[in-house]
């Protein structure tokens, strides 16, 4: 992590912040400005964990708050990715109590896009401080930022747990399928709507409208031109998406050929084959027990009518034919 202190700004900075709201010591807002309240905040911690009280997150900070349970730094080896795949993965494990561990045979690579921001890390993060129990998929891969293009994050691959641990992912119950499968989330915002934005008001789904022109995000954030995504036909009720970028298509395809070695998957069977017989309409066939008979690399679409993770973007489908 980065030396941040006050002034920085940025999600690093919200992961900070986020800490501190968990250890009781920050009660504000999460907003990625280090500003009097995070920099009185982070005095407070350092002095009562024994370390220079100086409100600048440094190295020995950030290794408290991963004692704490940030991340963890958990005694297992880093994950080692052979070098012709071209790629390279960064750990940021969670907590062992926010996942299982499992000695079952993986069977199942199962792509998902968790409907977020940029930064996989701060996906990671938010899935330990979330009230859901173990959910998470092994993998995360961080995407550009949907308001301005911000690559910092783009393509990078980050660990959740270690090899053999599973999470909830799939939303289908306690099926050998969570335990035996391999699970990789792309960050991206997923369905884009035009003019305005559904939003849950006093717990009723209300329309808020803004420029009828333009195309926001399910949390009002308007997406930048160039990660818009028309498609030719409806995907499961809507048109446009937010883009999955060229170099997440990229590492998706290189991560998928990795775990089809370690964990001797045929990742060319399942969704591949279904693509083959009928195009895009394949991510739009939905069956428990079609995925459950035909191991091998599927979408969450495929398991849930409910699920839009991942969408038929040409680009992918063209990568998912070539593995």
């Amino acid at each position: 992590m980065e030396v941040i202190k006050k002034g920085s700004t940025g999600v690093v900075v919200e992961t900070w912040q986020e800490f501190l709201k968990n250890v009781d010591l920050y009660s504000f807002k999460i907003d990625g400005d280090f500003g009097n309240k995070t920099h009185n905040a982070t005095i407070k911690f350092q002095s009562l964990n024994g370390l220079v009280a100086d409100g600048i997150v440094g190295k020995k900070s950030w290794d408290k708050a991963y004692e704490l349970g940030i991340i963890t730094t958990d005694e297992m080896e880093e994950p080692v990715v052979p070098e012709d795949f071209g790629f390279s993965i960064a750990k940021a494990y969670m907590p062992k109590n926010e996942y299982f561990t499992s000695n079952e045979k993986k069977s199942w690579i199962f792509i998902h896009h968790t409907a977020g921001w940029n930064n996989p890390f701060k996906t990671i993060v938010n899935w330990m401080n979330d009230n859901r129990g173990r959910v998470a998929t092994e993998f995360c891969i961080g995407g550009q930022k949907i308001t301005d293009g911000d690559n910092q994050y783009d393509g990078v691959v980050a660990k959740a747990f270690p090899d053999g641990g599973y999470g909830w992912h799939l939303g289908i119950g306690n099926n050998i399928m969570h335990r035996a499968s391999v699970g990789i989330e792309v960050n991206n915002f997923g369905f884009l709507t035009k003019g305005g934005y559904y939003k849950r008001v006093n717990g009723v789904r209300t329309w808020i409208k803004k420029d009828a022109n333009r195309l926001y995000t399910y949390v009002g954030v308007e997406a930048e031109n160039s990660q818009i995504v028309e498609l030719k036909e409806e995907f499961r009720g809507f048109k446009f998406w937010h883009r999955y970028s060229d170099k997440q298509i990229e590492e998706l395809s290189k991560l998928i050929k990795f775990i089809g070695e370690r964990d001797n998957i045929d990742y060319r069977k399942g969704l591949p084959e279904l693509i083959r017989q009928k195009g895009a309409k394949a991510f739009d066939v939905c069956d428990i027990s079609m995925c459950q008979n035909q191991k091998g690399l599927w979408s969450h679409t495929n398991c849930l009518t409910t699920k839009v993770d991942m969408f038929p973007q040409e680009e992918l489908i063209d990568m998912l034919l070539s593995l």
